[in-house]
């Protein structure tokens, strides 16, 4: 069962891997607001058709506008889908309106969400969630001048429910956020039915559990809230703990706001609260750094050498984001994902490998402006993430299955435990297309675990304890006849989405499995 779910995760994850997880947001959230569209036509939603149409249009026309001049104020590139995704976001959470006041209260969210991205940052991470900061600057505003509206998250109705599952289950898949948004979700609904139900018997009114959580999970915001603002990478922090942890606050304080005079607690605030824990859970994680070195370690395979400026903390197996703004960046934006290829004892030297497509292969801007980054040049860390850590007992076996570039996190691993003499049960099986493609070959000898490797021509002079598979596929039933005592291990493999989902049946007999599945530019 276990490797069929993760075959089916897999292959799901490959097919989404090829959109950009915030392109992917993008249209989930336009598709979104088309649906509202449609349905307010059939007076199903609040909001008529043209409160909708011309609250958009505010909200697009002021966060476009304050970016573009925050980011030439700045030098930063111009990311026009960041703007478009919080103009979104902020449609559904705001009370749309035609009321001239009531618009301007709202151009005034849109213009502080935007600007939150700016003020409210750390090495090019936002602390808060912009959206829920306008929304939040709003509300307070409101105290004070009611006629500029306030936050109404008219989007948690029961005609929009099913929508929102759809292309919310979509977003999370690619950003890989399901379980920590649905113990969010187990949270908030579990508190909202105790609250409700506390209110219905302190109003001497019949208590029906059914209905009353029927209502709290389709009329209220907490799907679109866990789906769109809380699984936003940036606000993230590295472990899946930490994440369940933050998930479980907000839930907790948006299923049972607290009153606070004025105003209540409210959604938003729980998830800025919740935001503030992420952020001291990553608060080592966003640092920059400074290039000192590139080497070319196989025909296609670059390694990058950094300086840390400050304290980095990670755990080998763990990814980073970095930033490389550039002009004109393509759809695929200025961040990328890179396995951290040192150890945390090289800190604050850090390494990261990527791999460039062949000579004439048309490659991304991103790819394009890292090659142009020289030595010297400083770079932020938006942060780092991933659970793709070794077991915490050392005497666990171990199965490794790097495919290409995803030999990074155990080159990490293996000298981590190496430097700090620890004695692991470790088999590599590493996968390349050619040979000359064996990257951290001398890494890889210096750790002594065996390595089965997969190439479609033999290796020269193998080191000790490596055997080239001769030309075994790996596939499910290659990688049994390599390893076969895989029921003993616990088994961790990193490469493409669609070789895991192959390899998923022979997987399934290991002691657990966790993957590191590459998603794609």
């Amino acid at each position: 069962m276990l490797g069929t779910l993760t075959s089916i995760w897999n292959r799901v994850f490959a097919v989404l891997g090829k959109v950009s997880m915030y392109r992917l947001a993008f249209l989930a959230l336009a598709a979104l607001a088309g649906i509202a569209l449609i349905l307010s036509f059939f007076e199903l939603v609040s909001p008529t058709w043209l409160e909708l149409v011309v609250t958009a249009a505010v909200l697009a026309i002021v966060c476009v506008g304050v970016d573009a001049a925050a980011q030439s104020i700045l030098h930063l590139p111009w990311r026009i889908e960041s703007s478009l995704i919080t103009a979104q976001i902020l449609l559904f959470v705001l009370r749309p309106s035609l009321d001239p006041v009531a618009l301007g209260g709202i151009a005034i969210a849109a213009a502080v969400a935007s600007l939150s991205k700016y003020v409210l940052a750390w090495q090019g991470r936002h602390i808060f969630n912009p959206a829920a900061i306008g929304a939040t600057a709003l509300t307070l505003l409101s105290v004070a001048v009611p006629a500029l509206g306030s936050s109404s998250w008219w989007v948690g109705t029961p005609a929009l429910a099913a929508p929102v599952i759809i292309l919310g289950v979509a977003v999370l898949w690619r950003t890989e956020k399901l379980r920590m948004v649905g113990v969010f979700l187990v949270s908030a609904v579990a508190v909202g039915v105790l609250r409700t139900s506390a209110q219905y018997q302190s109003a001497g009114l019949e208590v029906d559990s059914l209905q009353i959580l029927w209502a709290v999970l389709w009329s209220s915001p907490f799907l679109f809230l866990g789906a769109f603002m809380l699984s936003e990478p940036l606000t993230q922090p590295p472990r899946r703990w930490q994440q369940f942890t933050v998930a479980a606050v907000v839930g907790v304080l948006a299923g049972w706001p607290i009153d606070l005079g004025a105003i209540s607690l409210g959604q938003e605030r729980a998830l800025l609260i919740g935001n503030a824990v992420a952020f001291a859970f990553a608060l080592r994680t966003a640092v920059r750094l400074t290039l000192e070195s590139r080497a070319d370690l196989t025909p296609t395979v670059r390694e990058l050498t950094f300086r840390a400026h400050s304290r980095l903390f990670f755990v080998p197996g763990q990814y980073l984001e970095l930033e490389v703004p550039h002009r004109h960046p393509d759809a695929r934006g200025t961040r990328r994902e890179f396995s951290i290829a040192s150890a945390p004892k090289d800190l604050p030297l850090l390494r990261v490998a990527f791999r460039e497509g062949p000579a004439g292969a048309s490659q991304s801007s991103y790819k394009r402006a890292l090659a142009e980054v020289s030595t010297g040049s400083e770079l932020a860390v938006t942060g780092v993430w991933g659970d793709f850590v070794l077991p915490k007992r050392v005497e666990a076996p171990v199965l490794m299955v790097a495919a290409g570039i995803g030999i990074t996190p155990f080159v990490s691993q293996l000298r981590q435990a190496r430097l700090a003499g620890e004695d692991r049960d470790v088999v590599l099986v590493y996968v390349a297309s050619e040979a000359s493609e064996l990257s951290f070959r001398d890494e890889l000898e210096a750790s002594g675990v065996p390595v089965v490797v997969f190439t479609r021509d033999q290796p020269a002079r193998l080191p000790q304890r490596w055997l080239w598979a001769r030309g075994v596929r790996l596939d499910a039933e290659g990688l049994l006849r390599v390893v076969p005592d895989i029921a003993a291990r616990h088994a961790y493999i990193s490469g493409p989405a669609a070789l895991i989902a192959d390899l998923a049946p022979a997987l399934e007999q290991a002691r657990s499995i966790t993957t590191d599945a590459f998603s794609g530019y």
